[in-house]
């Protein structure tokens, strides 16, 4: 969660020029910060997998697949409401971006559906679909909108005058969301789930390495070698994200099981523990975050550009283009700001047992 505020710090600060990926225009550290921000959304939704694996463990299929189909529901609503006015503020979707939210949300109600199958069966498909995926004409979307909704990222024009981005697709993240359901079943049954994780995160590096290096298959966009050694890594690193390809998924989900295991069954300090905050309550951070720094980057940008502050891009649509050290200040700042709402709804929280708190 703290690493996506950082994500969401450059996005709104700094906006999306120059773009961190294009080895052209990039450098080291703004490259850095946008691919270490690559690790939030696999393994949000990978968890999201394990966790609904964990709570149909306590409960039976019947309740389980009501809860993810409600909750799936649930975030797609959230995804064309609240969060849209935060991300993109027309309230005549002119323009409408559907993101990680809309993802999680319809890999919920695919996997509330599919959770009434055995565990092993929904877990391989998840795994078939995070290796396959990439094997689709086109990478998946062709020109269809239903193609492109669920496996492609692009825009469509869902009216006259409306425009839908989308960004995230639903069947590649549904297939992780998969693979971390039956991840669920096999962290309740091994002896050492730490030997586990550590072989499984080992494995997906070792996957990344080798396709990424021979370039046989798991990514669209080649590595080539740039004008340094720095540079020529950077590349090898940048895979795709939109929509995920198997080797995005090998590179940011290796390492965070590998970081899993180390954690697992370590002494936690004050620092985590403040950490941790910003985990219990993840939807309402989530919202939270967006609303602060689309409220607080706006005045900047229009003290800056005047009424041209809301022109769509290539104008500055609300971003009042920090350099990077003011995203890190933003950032930074934000951080220790809310923490305290954040704190006081996970006490909240924890002390109510009202429906309706499971999700928020």
């Amino acid at each position: 969660m703290v690493v996506m505020l950082l994500d969401h710090s450059r996005n709104m600060f700094m906006g999306f020029t120059p773009k961190p990926t294009d080895m052209a225009v990039t450098w080291p550290a703004l490259f850095m910060t946008r691919w270490v921000t690559h690790f939030c959304a696999p393994v949000f939704v990978l968890l999201a997998g394990v966790s609904a694996r964990l709570y149909g463990r306590r409960v039976d299929h019947r309740t389980l697949s009501r809860f993810l189909l409600t909750r799936g529901l649930w975030l797609v609503v959230l995804e064309w409401t609240v969060i849209h006015f935060a991300m993109a503020p027309d309230p005549l979707y002119r323009i409408a971006v559907v993101q990680v939210i809309w993802a999680l949300g319809w890999g919920m109600v695919l996997l509330g559906i599919f959770c009434r199958l055995p565990v092993a069966v929904v877990g391989w498909l998840g795994l078939a679909i995070v290796a396959g995926h990439n094997a689709l004409p086109q990478f998946g979307a062709g020109d269809h909108w239903l193609g492109l909704m669920l496996f492609g990222h692009g825009q469509l024009m869902w009216a006259p005058g409306h425009k839908l981005m989308v960004v995230y697709a639903i069947v590649p993240w549904a297939g992780v969301m998969f693979a971390g359901y039956g991840l669920g079943e096999l962290l309740m049954r091994v002896p050492d789930r730490r030997v586990l994780l550590r072989r499984l995160g080992i494995a997906l590096v070792a996957v990344f390495v080798v396709l990424r290096w021979t370039g046989l298959y798991g990514d669209p966009a080649h590595w080539a070698t740039q004008r340094s050694d720095v540079f020529t890594l950077m590349d090898f690193l940048n895979t795709t994200k939109y929509p995920p390809s198997l080797l995005y998924l090998c590179m940011t989900l290796g390492p965070a099981l590998l970081l899993l295991a180390w954690l697992d069954g370590r002494t936690i300090g004050p620092w985590q523990r403040r950490l941790m905050v910003f985990g219990t309550v993840p939807m309402f951070f989530y919202i939270i975050h967006l609303y602060w720094l689309r409220l607080t980057s706006f005045p900047i940008a229009f003290a800056r550009f005047g009424p041209a502050a809301m022109d769509p891009p290539p104008g500055p649509a609300g971003v009042p283009g920090f350099d990077l050290w003011g995203v890190y200040a933003v950032f930074f700042v934000s951080l220790v700001v809310l923490y305290f709402p954040t704190r006081w709804y996970a006490g909240f929280k924890a002390q109510r047992d009202d429906w309706w708190l499971r999700y928020l």
